[in-house]
């Protein structure tokens, strides 16, 4: 049955809008009033069906929600009647574009699920490609690390040993350590007179050789022969080529003054003897800052002449070895000791050079600079003065500057942690002084009893203040080994140790923890040990042990190692990749009458000391008692590092 709305398009064109007649089927009307989409009412929150919209696009839309919505089931409508004839000619035509846009022989629907198919059936292998192509470029990246970036090399070797011949005396000077093939570890420069066999008469002669050790393993880097006996090796902190590169100052006994590669030990210059007519080097050379204005760092050396009294500077270029002007010469009043020379610069940046025989005295490095190249103009770096030390010149204004007078044996520069400029520590025979490095007032004094080395500085307290091992003769054969609070100038630790060694400076080396552990020599202590390991105990004369003290554990001592050589010379490296320290060894076997002894250089690795070949020795009863296993497992977390401070 079909129904014609006549008044439907009257309606429509009363209310302004033109249609043409339409007609509708019973199923079209029943399916409005039953389903049609539109809008929601608010209030009921249905559909409205008055509110659809009556354009050509909502009829089109309407076919296809009549079988969306189910209005048409195989080929039956839901009231069983048959559809309108409009509708069906819509329908066709809606196939008939559908089947023009698929290929032949294909319909629509299949077309799209066989190319959703051949989509899905592809992403797994390229997700599979992606994930090899990543697998080999980082299989690449891990070859190229293996294989052209090299390794830093790890310390192996925790011990070693080096004969180096049969010595002939001369002068031994403190070891120098600094890494001279670029290798990371800080390695061994030392001079020494050996005897060599000559080729032509074969007696043996003797001769001076600077040599570079390698401190992985001690094999030879360079080696090089220099005309007089070698008074220092200075590697550490010399600016004195540009482009910068690790150079070493060779200071002889007499007239020789030369700067080597630190790398081939290759001579790069050489003072002239004649620029020394009438004297000798007396002190290793000085670093000073650049002064000729060619960015280099410049040198102060100082000559004695033929009388202790006459001595002069003289400035020399660091780029080319030439003198900076003529010779400064003072007459100065002194018995004792060489002190000296030293740089010090005050916290106002002025530079005074300290020395003397006995005492101490300080010239204006401006002073010498005017007077060497006879002029009134300074270049920037000396154009300030510091007041508090310039009142101190003599009422006669003298160039020089009084500081300390009386039997001074050791003066050294020390980091303080109040100011930025370094305090001096002044050693005399009988007493400790810390003078203020602003203005040279006393800190400390501290009375000891014939102090025979040079103190150690480190820290044994919290309080961030360098500390101090000092060592004392007791009587006799003993030995008393103190630490001297660097604030107070009080004594904080103590003991009587026996030792019929010679003089041997004492050491320290700084942990991560900010404080420093202190190695020293002394002989054996029958009491402690006997205590620690009971029985009866050999004893060894002329056995010398390394004893090393960590402020944590103040009642206890580890004996680290024991020679029965004469110890000539001793350092202290530190491997930074590892966090480990190594302590360096010269000695010198004993000789018979007439016989010339051999001289050995050692290494022994701190940790592996401290942790396989180490002996507890208790110097009191503590409660509780320490445990053997308590101390290693702190010494196994020990971590040493390398910390700049002067002295």
């Amino acid at each position: 049955m079909t129904i014609r709305l006549e008044n439907y398009t009257s309606q429509q064109a009363a209310g302004g809008r033109a249609c043409a007649p339409r007609a509708f089927s019973m199923a079209t009307v029943l399916s409005r009033a039953l389903k049609l989409p539109g809008k929601k009412s608010p209030d009921l929150g249905e559909y409205d069906p008055l509110t659809q919209a009556d354009s050509d696009e909502s009829e089109d839309d309407l076919v296809l929600n009549l079988q969306k919505n189910g209005g048409v089931k195989n080929g039956k409508s839901t009231l069983e009647e048959v559809q309108d004839p409009d509708s069906e000619v819509e329908v066709e035509v809606t196939k008939q574009r559908l089947s023009e846009s698929a290929p032949d022989g294909y319909p629509a629907e299949a077309t799209g699920s066989l190319e959703q198919k051949a989509a899905s059936s592809l992403m797994p292998y390229l997700r599979t490609a992606v994930f090899l192509l990543t697998m080999v470029i980082s299989m690449i990246l891990v070859l190229v690390c293996a294989f052209l970036i090299p390794c830093p090399p790890r310390d192996l070797h925790n011990t070693w040993n080096r004969n180096l011949g049969q010595e002939a005396g001369g002068v031994l000077f403190p070891l120098e350590l600094s890494d001279v093939n670029g290798d990371g570890l800080p390695d061994i420069l030392l001079s020494f007179t050996a005897l060599m066999n000559a080729s032509v008469l074969g007696v043996s002669r003797p001769s001076v050789t600077v040599m570079a050790l390698s401190g992985v393993n001690g094999s030879t880097l360079w080696s090089s022969h220099i005309p007089e006996e070698t008074r220092s090796v200075q590697c550490k902190g010399l600016t004195l080529t540009a482009p910068a590169e690790p150079v070493c100052l060779v200071t002889g006994t007499s007239k020789f003054l030369s700067l080597l590669q630190a790398s081939s030990g290759k001579t790069i210059w050489t003072l002239n003897p004649a620029h020394l007519p009438s004297g000798t080097l007396a002190a290793p050379a000085v670093m000073l800052p650049d002064l000729d204005g060619d960015k280099v760092g410049d040198l102060v050396v100082l000559a004695i002449g033929e009388t202790q009294p006459d001595l002069c500077f003289i400035l020399v270029s660091g780029k080319t070895g030439n003198p900076l002007g003529g010779p400064v010469k003072y007459s100065i009043n002194g018995e004792g000791k060489l002190i000296g020379p030293q740089a010090h610069i005050t916290s106002r940046g002025a530079i005074y050079i300290l020395f003397g025989f006995g005492n101490v005295q300080a010239v204006a490095l401006r002073d010498l600079f005017a007077q060497a190249r006879n002029r009134d103009s300074f270049p920037p770096v000396l154009q300030r003065e510091e007041p508090e030390w310039e009142k101190r010149r003599s009422v006669n204004l003298s160039e020089l500057i009084d500081i300390y007078s009386g039997g001074v044996e050791f003066l050294q520069m020390v980091t303080a942690s109040d100011t930025n400029c370094s305090d001096l520590l002044i050693t005399t025979k009988h007493n400790l002084t810390l003078l203020r490095g602003e203005d040279l007032e006393p800190r400390w004094n501290l009375e000891l009893q014939d102090i025979h080395s040079q103190p150690a500085p480190g820290y044994f307290n919290a309080d961030q203040t360098l500390d101090f091992m000092v060592q004392a003769q007791s009587n006799g054969n003993v030995k008393k080994i103190l630490v001297v609070d660097g604030k107070s100038g009080l004594p904080v630790w103590s003991y009587d140790l026996p030792c019929h060694m010679q003089e041997s400076d004492a050491l320290s080396v700084m942990t991560l923890e900010k404080k420093s552990v202190f190695l020293f020599w002394a002989d054996e202590m029958q009491p402690a040990l006997q205590n620690l390991e009971p029985g009866p105990r050999n004893k060894h004369p002329g056995l010398h042990h390394l004893y090393l003290l960590h402020p944590t554990f103040p009642a206890l001592l580890l004996d680290l190692t024991n020679v029965t050589d004469t110890v000539t010379a001793s350092a202290i490296g530190i491997n930074d990749l590892q966090k480990d320290a190594f302590y360096i060894t010269m000695t010198t076997s004993p000789t018979s009458e007439n016989q010339p002894g051999l001289l050995l250089v050692s290494k022994l690795g701190l940790r592996w000391a401290m942790l396989t070949q180490s002996r507890m020795v208790p110097l009191r009863e503590t409660t509780p008692k320490i445990s053997r296993g308590e101390v290693r497992r702190f010494l196994s977390r020990l971590k040493f590092i390398d910390f700049p401070h002067k002295f």
